[in-house]
């Protein structure tokens, strides 16, 4: 059996802001983690497609408010700065 990814260990170098902040963007990163591992069986962002992450902010946050889904947003552009330099560089232009 396979550990579970840590999401924390992944996004330890680009979590910016008040420790308030750096919680819900992990709590955040760990929701998107949890409905794209039920939905797509893939369990950590590096191997995500632009499809998973659209079907996240399409499907996943569809009864959102606005609110949410900026929230959302800014935790998947954290997550796109941490795979920024190893193949990921057009997945800021998927987020809605």
């Amino acid at each position: 059996m396979s550990r579970r990814f840590d999401m924390e260990l992944f996004l330890v170098g680009v979590l910016i802001g008040s420790k308030a902040t750096q919680h819900r963007h992990l709590r955040q990163a760990q929701n998107m983690q949890a409905a794209i591992q039920q939905r797509w069986n893939r369990d950590n962002p590096w191997t995500w497609q632009a499809k998973h992450v659209r079907w996240f902010f399409a499907h996943h946050l569809k009864n959102r408010s606005s609110a949410t889904r900026y929230y959302y947003k800014l935790t998947a552009i954290l997550i796109w700065r941490r795979l920024e330099n190893d193949l990921k560089p057009g997945l800021i232009k998927i987020i809605p």
